[in-house]
């Protein structure tokens, strides 16, 4: 699939150094896999679904998870018991050992909402020159606050300048590796 885009149409324009900026929009559903609870580094799994980032030579990714019991933060990249102390403390400050009005789903549920909602549910993060520009610590946690949970799903949109921008207002187009069965892009838009 190709998502084109008119880079000399509306919305275009030249910045003080004559370089046209264009927008290209691209969006996809990624499936992680399955975890057991805890935080989890996720980086790499999302980048791997979304080649497409490459092909942006400045821009955003916004992430969002489509579940209502697990998180996305941005957060230590390298040492993996920054996590285990995160998993620690968010069970400390959100027990299961509290009477919950909505319980019906266990112990858990609950506890796992109010987690979600105190983490949040989405990442904005810049992208330059065809990857993510995050500092060098830094890397995107799926925060799993079920015990027994499934694969996650997240819808990671795209928008920015194309690498492949054409200065005379022609087209380009984004290329997608081909159909991916579930992980098919779910939307995409020209500007």
């Amino acid at each position: 699939m190709s998502v084109e885009l008119n880079a000399g149409g509306p919305g275009s324009s030249r910045g003080s150094t004559g370089v046209l900026f264009g927008s290209a929009w691209f969006q996809r559903k990624v499936n992680l896999r399955p975890q057991h609870r805890g935080v989890h580094l996720v980086t790499d799994e999302i980048l791997k679904q979304v080649p497409e980032i490459h092909q942006f030579a400045i821009g955003l990714m916004h992430v969002q998870i489509l579940h209502t019991s697990a998180s996305l933060a941005l957060n230590e990249n390298w040492d993996p018991d920054v996590r285990v102390d995160m998993e620690m403390m968010l069970n400390k400050l959100i027990p299961e050992n509290v009477t919950y009005k909505h319980s019906c789903e266990g112990p858990d549920d609950m506890p796992a909402h109010v987690k979600a909602c105190f983490l949040g549910s989405s990442l904005t993060l810049p992208v330059n020159d065809g990857k993510l520009a995050l500092g060098t610590w830094q890397g995107v946690w799926l925060c799993e606050h079920r015990n027994h949970a499934g694969s996650r799903k997240l819808i990671v949109t795209l928008n920015g300048c194309p690498r492949d921008i054409s200065r005379d207002g022609g087209t380009r187009s984004l290329q997608s590796p081909g159909p991916r069965g579930a992980d098919s892009p779910v939307a995409s838009t020209s500007s």
